[in-house]
């Protein structure tokens, strides 16, 4: 299976599944992000999450810079990696043009 497949339904199923828990819910993103990061054991999480966001973003960005892609180009990928942490890595890679060694 190609990379770019693997890419596509992981982008499709979990921000359906992202969609589907935020309609869902009872309190706001930031009150979430809030109440998750009030306890020492949840807010290691969020900070890994956040670290691995941050390489993410760089990989993105180096990327679109080697591609020769403009910053408008890579910007809106930043953004919903800041937000959503895994869709903008997946939809950047979902969006990128194959190679020849990307098979899974």
């Amino acid at each position: 299976m190609k990379f770019r497949a693997v890419s596509i339904a992981l982008l499709v199923l979990f921000s359906s599944y992202t969609a589907y828990t935020m309609s869902i819910a009872h309190q706001s993103l930031l009150s979430f992000g809030y109440q998750l990061i009030s306890s020492p054991d949840t807010a290691q999480v969020v900070f890994d999450l956040y670290i691995m966001a941050f390489l993410a973003i760089v990989w993105m960005y180096q990327d679109c810079r080697k591609s020769n892609k403009s910053f408008i180009y890579f910007f809106p990928f930043a953004l919903l990696t800041l937000v959503f942490v895994s869709i903008g890595p997946l939809l950047y890679l979902a969006l990128k043009p194959n190679s020849g060694s990307s098979k899974v």
